[in-house]
């Protein structure tokens, strides 16, 4: 049976889903019945129809879709609390395969390593750095950590930095000879050195200023997918670069790069470990959430 509102919430959501009151009663494991009867009391409740019956289908009403796009993430958020509490109950031991950006794997999971392995000297972790867009499941990993938008819907989150802030920069050396951009349609004339994320290409910078939000492509002497590289050629000089405003201050102290169109990079959610939604989460990755989330 669905009792309780979690459980009547979670069924109309897997109903919506599946499309089918049949599929969605297989799927958790009750009758067909139980779930029809929880809708209707779910519809009774808020006074307002839900979902869309023919004989053939069901379908989200207007309202169904607005209580989906808000309780898919919700109930993500409590799936992924429970599975963390569940993990932790079991020893943590064996080995988690990760796959983590480059810039995450330095920044996020570098500086706890030593507090990991101490706590939990039976947890192997195994990890891969990739820019790219990986299908956790197909390549076999465990977890993976990146920013929200390289992230499926579908997936468990745990937010794991501050917001990120990009930053547009460029050397002294490099304005000496050209004039500083004042608005995003004046990179198309510079000299810009272009980041390659992996497989999903060669990265178009994004800017943002109250309501305005604009992608350009840019042009440069410069493609490379290694961000040390890409602060080098900045600040030898090479072209103007888009990197994350953390690598970039020590050398805003120095003088070493400037900034410029700073009023259209503003701070942008960081990153996330995630992994696919399963029955019962290992201890070991519980454990690596519980150490690395903020």
């Amino acid at each position: 049976m669905v009792r309780d509102e979690l459980s009547v919430l979670s069924a109309f959501l897997a109903v919506a889903e599946e499309r089918s009151f049949t599929r969605a009663a297989k799927r958790l494991g009750v009758s067909t019945s139980a779930i029809s009867h929880a809708m209707r009391g779910l519809e009774e409740r808020f006074g307002v129809r839900l979902l869309a019956r023919t004989t053939r289908s069901v379908a989200p009403t207007p309202a169904g879709e607005q209580l989906i796009a808000r309780l898919r993430p919700a109930l993500g958020d409590i799936r992924g609390a429970v599975d963390l509490i569940t993990g932790l109950r079991d020893r943590p031991a064996g080995r988690v395969r990760l796959v983590v950006s480059p810039i995450a794997a330095t920044t996020v999971l570098a500086p706890k390593l030593g507090q990991f392995a101490r706590a939990y000297p039976d947890v192997v972790l195994d990890v891969t750095t990739d820019e790219s867009r990986v299908d956790l499941v197909a390549a076999g990993f465990d977890a993976g950590i990146h920013f929200g938008e390289f992230i499926e819907r579908d997936m468990i989150t745990f937010r794991v930095s501050k917001d990120h802030r990009p930053a547009i920069v460029g050397s002294p050396r490099y304005f000496e000879s050209h004039e500083k951009p004042v608005h995003p349609r004046d990179l198309t004339s510079h000299r810009c050195i272009n980041f390659r994320h992996g497989s999903a290409g060669v990265y178009r910078w994004e800017l943002d200023k109250g309501k305005q939000s604009l992608t350009v492509a840019v042009n440069g002497p410069l493609i490379v997918d290694d961000v040390e590289i890409m602060v080098r050629a900045a600040l030898d000089g090479v072209g103007l670069a888009f990197m994350s405003e953390d690598r970039a201050a020590p050398h805003f102290a120095s003088g070493e790069l400037v900034r410029v169109l700073e009023d259209w990079c503003p701070p942008f959610p960081g990153f996330f470990l995630y992994y696919p939604r399963q029955r019962q989460l290992p201890a070991a990755l519980a454990a690596l959430i519980e150490t690395l989330r903020l």
